[in-house]
């Protein structure tokens, strides 16, 4: 048994039944995240992901027209590993998503629809800690969700998603940034790891072209790994960490 530190992890909350995850890629959810979502999803909560953009600039020897709709079915058959079965495309154009206004109603909208008490995204952060530089489409989707999680309440931001039919929702208690270099929450991923790990692999396409590796070695080495190394900090128990941010 790991003797407890200072920076050890404390468990996610549990006390909630709809999450929604709010992404910029197809794959971004399956690179460590999706092994808690399938011991969510295992527990009977409800998860829908939302994605920023079919990642249709994600392969260089794709034409865009060709590989966003691979990759968006990759996505849909990676959900539905982990029992997700609602999966929403924002069409922001993959590698210049802007944070702005556009970006923040897009989410704020998703937000109204879905109503969930977590929201999930990804590292918002300039980097993933130390030198290593994020994409400027993390950046702007992690921010626009935090920031939409509050728009989403107050319904004289986007008075014209109250024209749309999707009313105010001010029930999102927390906001989950994965990939932080500073996380704060884990749950713990040894029910979902397999599952993680097949999710992932449905990415085939693309991981196909990221790695010479073989597929399956690449994948578990990654999602075993970076679990086992998380959970260090919390109890010797591989994880998926969080930083959490409430509301």
């Amino acid at each position: 048994m790991t003797e407890p530190t200072d920076d050890q992890l404390k468990p996610m909350p549990d006390d909630w039944q709809r999450a929604l995850a709010v992404v910029a890629h197809p794959d971004d959810l399956e690179y460590g995240c999706s092994a808690a979502i399938a011991a969510w999803t295992d527990a009977g909560r409800e998860v829908a992901y939302v994605l920023a953009t079919r990642g249709e600039a994600g392969i260089d020897t794709l034409d865009p027209a060709e590989c966003g709709p691979l990759r968006e079915r990759e996505e849909r058959a990676s959900a539905a590993v982990v029992g997700v079965s609602e999966v929403e495309f924002l069409d922001h154009r993959d590698g210049v998503v802007e944070y702005g206004i556009a970006l923040r109603r897009d989410i704020a909208a998703a937000i109204r629809k879905y109503r969930p008490e977590l929201v999930i995204t990804l590292n918002h952060r300039d980097t993933w800690g130390g030198v290593g530089w994020n994409t400027p489409d993390h950046v702007a989707v992690g921010r626009a969700t935090l920031d939409a999680a509050a728009d989403a309440g107050n319904r004289w931001i986007f008075p014209e998603l109250t024209d749309q039919g999707l009313e105010p929702w001010n029930g999102v208690r927390w906001v989950a940034v994965a990939g932080s270099a500073s996380p704060t929450h884990a749950v713990d991923a040894t029910p979902g790891l397999e599952r993680a790990v097949r999710s992932l692999l449905e990415h085939r396409t693309y991981i196909e072209v990221l790695t010479d590796e073989d597929p399956e070695t690449y994948v578990r080495g990654f999602l075993i790994g970076y679990a086992q190394e998380l959970g260090e900090r919390f109890g010797g128990k591989p994880a998926v960490a969080f930083e959490l941010f409430g509301r």
